[in-house]
């Protein structure tokens, strides 16, 4: 999990050296900055060699700097607030090449995101949710968003799908009461985490229900609840959560799980296109401005 890495400091910190004690001190008061330091930098803010800093990576027991380094990125995406994330935001970006690091970062985030993810584990997924009696969709505040995008395509495909849109944690249980075996809660969310998914996640999977994880990274408090996990990075220096490559994990989803059930969809998109045009729901290519 994402605090283990601080508790390895501190089980090893007796033993370290001087040097590496300095950098434990620095990483333990300032972990949110260490994060995004290069080996070099966190030499320099600590005052010590940047081959220091890498042989304390490896008696922490990471391969190597990168690998402590993304274990701090997670610790901090899943601990700052959002003043933090301001600031570092002010720090790591600037007015001149917002649009071309926000842009890169995104791109490199779907590269990640599909390098790293497990097919199994997508069909998995959609078949579950393909099979499922009821389909309970939860995110709360920016995964808000991802879960309602879900929700308004599998309302195409399924009469049997419920967007557990709540405010409350008792008003979400309410929603969730009946939930059980045959039953499929899709869990979204992204540091900083909710725990209102998370309990969701705990219900439905002590219920019986399947539940389907879409997340950043095994460390997620939801993975130990979840029956599939899929993840998708959505780093970002910023206040602003990165969730282009969530979404795109969630239209794959979609398509996968509409390809379980093509003959049902194309029935429904049938009565829809009528019942749009009888409607006038969309612009039609007759109609003048």
């Amino acid at each position: 999990m994402l605090n283990d890495i601080l508790k390895t400091i501190a089980d090893k910190y007796p033993h370290m050296s001087k040097g590496h004690r300095n950098i434990a001190n620095y990483i333990k008061e300032n972990y949110n900055k260490a994060a995004f330091m290069t080996a070099a930098k966190l030499a320099e803010a600590v005052g010590i060699s940047e081959s220091t800093v890498v042989r304390f990576a490896y008696e922490l027991g990471y391969d190597g700097y990168p690998q402590l380094q993304k274990m701090l990125q997670s610790l901090a995406r899943s601990r700052l607030t959002s003043v933090q994330r301001i600031e570092l935001a002010e720090e790591h970006l600037n007015n001149s090449d917002v649009l071309k690091k926000v842009v890169g970062k995104d791109i490199d985030n779907l590269r990640h995101t599909l390098e790293d993810i497990s097919k199994k584990d997508f069909d998995k997924a959609a078949e579950a949710i393909a099979g499922a009696k009821n389909i309970y969709i939860i995110g709360v505040r920016s995964s808000h968003s991802l879960a309602s995008f879900m929700s308004f395509y599998f309302n195409h495909i399924f009469g049997n799908v419920r967007n557990v849109n709540t405010t409350s944690v008792s008003e979400m249980f309410e929603q969730i009461i009946r939930i059980g075996p045959g039953d499929v809660l899709i869990g979204v969310t992204f540091p900083r985490y909710s725990q209102r998914t998370v309990k969701a996640a705990k219900y439905a999977h002590e219920s019986g229900a399947c539940v389907v994880s879409i997340t950043d990274s095994a460390s997620s408090p939801i993975v130990k609840y979840s029956d599939v996990a899929l993840f998708a990075k959505s780093d970002m220096a910023s206040f602003v959560d990165s969730l282009v490559a969530p979404l795109s994990i969630i239209n794959a989803l979609i398509v996968a799980v509409g390809l379980l059930h093509e003959e049902d969809l194309s029935e429904t998109f049938h009565k829809l296109e009528r019942v749009w045009k009888e409607y006038n729901v969309y612009q039609q290519e007759d109609e003048s401005e």
